[in-house]
């Protein structure tokens, strides 16, 4: 959950009359608190996607910060404890990034040869947390090409060499990149991959003078630790680059009634005490139906939650809840046919899982580990924080790669433990550090295969993540 962290009031200056003004097209008690609650479902990912872009591009001093915009990132490592500022991280692959603003023109990505055994994407996201388009092994092969990403307002023809393009809701966009990292050795080839990777305004990829640069911004700032105490701040500010669509229309209208929006302020400490306890009350009702559709919203298989939880605007369709669930579970998440992240917070009786408690195991028997094409793994993660644990072997997850160090038992099946501490020196190869306390895991499959034993159509396949047993 992302909302932890002290208060940082951030409140826009307004004149007296502004102030008088507002409080007097106010609506009643019970519709600002109706309002809330929806622009609460409605504003969570836009919100959570807003901060991280404040922290990766926009404030250097974030501790988070990755690189100015249209910029690209490679990382040189996967991700640790120390990675705070995105929820549930994927440790499996080490990321490159591109925050990119398309407002003055488009932006041309370009990926170099990749071996076929190496999987990589490249997952464009825009500030509606939408999925708009895949680069990479699955989506587009193993070949070099260059890619157009155009903004919402782009109509000029698609200019010769380029090999597809993909349109962002929003003007401004990541284009995270996630390649495969075998094993700690293999680093150095993964860098000559990302080396590879490209990222230019279109006037440079066709070698022509660059159109008037869009003007300069000044953000209002946001952390991922102070969405709690200044969300409707954050969302007033998140909404001024978010484009209106049919689908959000009515909730965009009903929004600016209590002063968020484009051209609005929302300033929470000039409301009356009554609005101020209404507006709050809102927002845990909003959240815990966030939090309802994440426990309920899927399909329960052997106590993981499995489903399909990401895709474009066609894929939500409007539906808020479904999409502030998916980004309150595991923000920037892939599409199905990319990746299935079945996730669990139970043992396969239902009972919460708990490292302070208790030990557990999850045993894959013969034949019967996760369908994939690509890869697959198993996260852990603090119950609370969803981050990752700190641990003495500086282990966060086991995956296939790692499968030949492991140990199989007698017959042929694969047993992890997972608990706080030690197995044993025979069994540490399988061990999974747990946190001493409360426990969130996620299953991830890389490009699932399509054909039998498949986890897919999501839900409904033929493969089933073997539940989590409490150890006596």
């Amino acid at each position: 959950m992302p909302f932890l962290g002290a208060s940082m009031p951030y409140a826009r200056a307004q004149s007296t009359a502004q102030i008088a003004q507002s409080k007097a097209e106010w609506p009643d008690l019970e519709e600002a608190k109706n309002i809330a609650e929806e622009g609460f479902i409605y504003g969570l990912p836009l919100v959570m996607i807003y901060a991280v872009m404040q922290e990766f591009a926009v404030d250097k001093n974030s501790g988070q910060f990755k690189a100015p915009f249209n910029e690209i990132r490679n990382m040189h490592h996967v991700a640790t404890p120390e990675d705070t500022a995105v929820i549930t991280p994927n440790s499996d692959t080490p990321y490159s990034m591109i925050w990119l603003d398309l407002r003055a023109e488009p932006m041309v990505i370009s990926v170099p040869t990749v071996q076929r055994d190496r999987y990589y994407a490249v997952q464009l996201i825009d500030c509606n947390t939408y999925n708009y388009g895949y680069i990479g092994t699955r989506a587009t092969g193993t070949e070099p090409g260059d890619y157009l990403v155009i903004g919402p307002g782009w109509r000029d023809e698609t200019p010769t060499g380029i090999k597809k393009v993909f349109r962002s809701t929003t003007p401004f966009s990541l284009a995270l990149v996630r390649t495969q990292l075998f094993n700690p050795d293999d680093m150095s080839k993964v860098e000559k991959v990302q080396a590879g990777y490209k990222a230019q305004p279109l006037s440079a990829f066709l070698k022509r003078p660059a159109p008037p640069a869009a003007p300069k911004i000044d953000f209002f700032p946001a952390t991922t630790a102070g969405i709690k105490d200044n969300f409707f701040q954050y969302l007033d500010a998140a909404l001024q680059y978010v484009p209106e669509t049919p689908r959000d229309k009515a909730i965009r209208a009903r929004l600016a009634k209590i002063g968020i929006g484009p051209g609005k302020t929302f300033a929470f400490k000039d409301l009356s005490l009554e609005h101020k306890a209404a507006i709050l009350a809102a927002m845990k009702q909003g959240d815990d139906k966030v939090d309802s559709w994440l426990a309920r919203g899927n399909k329960n298989i052997n106590g993981w939650n499995v489903g399909a939880f990401f895709g474009d605007e066609a894929f939500y369709n409007g539906d808020w809840v479904m999409r502030a669930g998916s980004a309150k579970g595991g923000l920037l998440g892939n599409d199905a046919v990319e990746a299935m992240y079945p996730y669990t917070r139970t043992d396969v009786t239902g009972e919460p899982l708990d490292g302070s408690k208790h030990k557990y195991r999850i045993t894959f028997s013969p034949g019967q580990l996760p369908p994939v094409n690509a890869f697959w793994s198993v996260t852990m993660y603090d119950g609370k924080s969803q981050l990752l644990v700190k641990n003495p072997i500086h282990r966060y997850l086991i995956n296939s790669p790692m499968l030949p160090g492991m140990k199989k038992d007698a017959d042929g099946s694969l047993t992890l433990y997972l608990q706080k501490d030690s197995p044993g020196v025979d069994k540490e190869a399988n061990w999974l550090p747990a946190p001493d306390d409360k426990i969130y895991l996620v299953m991830r499959l890389y490009w699932p295969k399509t054909t039998p034993p498949s986890i897919l159509p999501a839900s409904e396949g033929t493969w089933q993540p073997p539940g989590v047993k409490r150890v006596s």
